[in-house]
């Protein structure tokens, strides 16, 4: 479902991390939840405290907070999502919502009132709803009702089907401004609803309670974007023999993607897949010749690996020249010795990079134009798409700010 139209409107909204406290133990946000206990409630107003520029949203109701320090309201101003009017992200309750039976038959939960009627009389909210999706009938219901009351997000619950209806979903209001939101089972599929259709949800509610869940999904959001550059080729060398890595991936790979591949883990060669065929290969759309096998590439999660350590399963990103990055996995790695050439170029003085590949014509960078430039064809003076960061040292891959680190 590659459609190139597909969220021409929504592509520019900010991901958003919405996080629910661990004491609503009910993963249903159908179902009201029962006020935290007062160590819960302190526990989670200091969480949002010490990570307010990391959470967006916050699912808690407005009394709950009434009564904290002034100074720590800060951090939840105009960043509450809610069944309530003084919710600043407002859930209808409605007739074609579980909500009001599960409420009414929860003891410790009371219905909430229906708001609908409120959203007209002022302008000082977004309202949405939330849903469980179980069919594709759900779905059409909800554009309709999303649209004809003019709300401005849903939030979507899934059972056991979680990516084909998502994909739908997201389809569906590909034509609109509203804001889709996904309660996410676990952090570990944060990434994957990140990345549906290339252009996955606006926003994951999660349940947290420490602030390395949240900063892993923070990290995931940061990643799925990537800020690609031209950069100006200054030198080309013919190395001699060599190994190189070929990636092959369980997924099939559009015109215009790649890997980010490069000889220091701050400047990265985006080297385009073999979806183009030539007279005398066939096209092989799921594969990157990426480099030599001490060549770095970014993974999920920040982290790097050199292209020798990647192996079938391991995760990786693809990324297009508008730098939008999806995960796909590796069906296998292939090790071959090949002839090898070396491309070096920079952005700037203080920005530049090198990379070693193999040196035949299916390898191919990407020009600024979205142009595709065999490496065979590729001189000084060319334009090639790179992404680059001011350096920083790793340790086994991750970051390690403050550590001198320079690499030639």
């Amino acid at each position: 479902m590659n459609d190139p139209s597909l969220g021409k409107i929504r592509k520019n909204q900010n991901k958003k991390i919405i996080v629910k406290p661990t004491g609503y133990d009910d993963s249903d946000l159908s179902i009201l939840p029962a006020n935290l206990k007062k160590n819960e409630l302190d526990k989670f107003i200091n969480l949002v405290n010490d990570l307010k520029d990391e959470i967006d949203l916050v699912f808690i109701n407005p009394s709950e907070i009434d009564s904290i320090d002034k100074d720590k309201v800060e951090a939840f101003k105009e960043k509450i999502v809610f069944y309530s009017k003084d919710a600043d992200y407002v859930i209808v309750d409605d007739s074609n919502s579980e909500h009001t039976q599960k409420s009414a038959s929860s003891q410790s939960s009371a219905p909430a009132p229906n708001l609908l009627e409120e959203k007209v009389s002022t302008n000082r909210s977004r309202y949405g709803i939330y849903r469980n999706v179980k069919s594709n009938e759900d779905i059409t219901q909800i554009k309709e009702y999303l649209v004809s009351n003019n709300f401005s997000f849903v939030i979507i619950e899934l059972d056991d089907w979680r990516i084909i209806p998502l994909e739908n979903i997201i389809a569906s209001l590909q034509s609109t401004s509203i804001e889709i939101f996904a309660v996410a089972k676990s952090i570990d599929e944060v990434e994957t609803l990140f990345t549906i259709l290339e252009l996955g949800v606006d926003g994951v509610v999660i349940t947290a309670n420490s602030p390395d869940e949240i900063k892993k999904v923070s990290n995931i959001i940061h990643k799925s974007k990537f800020e690609i550059r031209p950069a100006v080729i200054e030198e080309v060398v013919d190395v001699g023999m060599g190994e190189r890595v070929c990636i092959d991936t369980v997924s099939m790979l559009n015109q215009g993607e790649g890997m980010l591949v490069g000889n220091k883990s701050n400047f990265l060669f985006l080297i385009h897949n073999e979806s183009i065929g030539s007279s005398f290969t066939s096209p092989r759309p799921f594969r990157v010749n990426a480099g030599a096998v001490h060549c770095y590439t970014i993974i999920p999660g920040g982290t790097t690996n050199y292209l020798s350590e990647l192996e079938s399963g391991s995760q990786v990103f693809i990324v297009n020249d508008k730098g939008l990055a999806r995960v796909v996995v590796v069906g296998r790695a292939k090790i071959e010795s090949r002839p090898l050439k070396l491309f070096r170029a920079k952005i700037s003085d203080n920005e530049h990079g090198s990379i070693i590949v193999q040196n035949a014509e299916t390898i191919r960078f990407l020009g600024k134009d979205g142009s595709i430039l065999p490496v065979t064809h590729a001189k000084v003076g060319d334009s090639i798409l790179v992404y680059s960061k001011p350096p920083t040292g790793r340790h086994f891959g991750m970051e390690v700010s403050n550590e001198y680190i320079l690499e030639k």
